[in-house]
């Protein structure tokens, strides 16, 4: 019962910000409008999210991630279930939480800030993912082999991800007006969608396929490593 209390706190203060975000942008929405928003003490917020930044970039899904690789067999190999994990995780069938984690990489894009801080979060999740992957083989964690298992996964996640979110920076766009507008209400429609289950389109300029293409480009990528990397 805490630790679902505990997320129901860090979802709230997630789309509250979302929401502010829309609506004044990521820079002119300081931290404590996004805690009287979220109905919480800033220091609650910086409880949950150690900076700004991290509202954006951090969820549930590392933990979620790690449960869907402990229930794979467990002499697959680490990419092959870590693939299927994301299918999971980024398929249509995962509703409204696809379509906010679709806005929060809208915004990735979108802030230099977020794209920076994203690297070194990536290296934060090794840590989990090093963990499972030592109960599976039955090593520890900081062993040789595993941290560099770890470090190759984690390096196919992060070009893949980036590969994306590069080629949607190259994309011709809207007018920088209409595209705010778009934001802000796709940013609206995933703040108010717990617990529903959607097939709309966004109107941020992401939509269903900027989730399929995503979750092709990691699958893409750790089919590569999986075939010891056929260059």
């Amino acid at each position: 019962m805490r630790e679902r209390k505990k997320i129901k706190t860090r979802q709230a203060i997630r789309r509250a910000a979302l929401r502010l975000f829309a609506e004044q942008g990521y820079e002119a929405t300081p931290v404590d409008r996004i805690a009287a928003a979220a109905d919480v003490s800033t220091s609650t917020v910086f409880r949950y999210f150690p900076a700004k930044e991290d509202i954006v970039l951090t969820d549930e899904y590392d933990v979620l991630m790690a449960e869907a690789i402990r229930e794979r067999p467990p002499d697959e190999p680490p990419a092959v279930s870590l693939r299927h994990a994301v299918v999971g995780l980024l398929g249509p069938a995962a509703g409204a939480e696809r379509e906010e984690l679709l806005v929060r990489l809208a915004l990735v894009q979108q802030v230099p800030a977020l794209r920076a801080r994203m690297s070194g979060g990536l290296a934060d999740n090794g840590v989990l993912l090093g963990e499972v992957l030592a109960e599976r083989s039955g090593r520890a964690p900081d062993d040789f082999e595993v941290r560099v298992v770890v470090g190759a996964i984690l390096g196919a996640l992060r070009e893949a991800v980036f590969h994306c979110l590069e080629r949607r920076l190259t994309q011709p766009t809207a007018s920088a007006t209409d595209e705010a507008g778009k934001t802000g209400a796709a940013a609206k429609r995933a703040a108010g969608s717990a617990g529903k289950r959607r097939t709309r389109t966004p109107r941020n300029g992401t939509d269903a396929r900027d989730g399929d293409e995503m979750a092709a480009a990691i699958d893409r990528a750790l089919d590569l490593l999986t075939r010891g990397l056929p260059l």
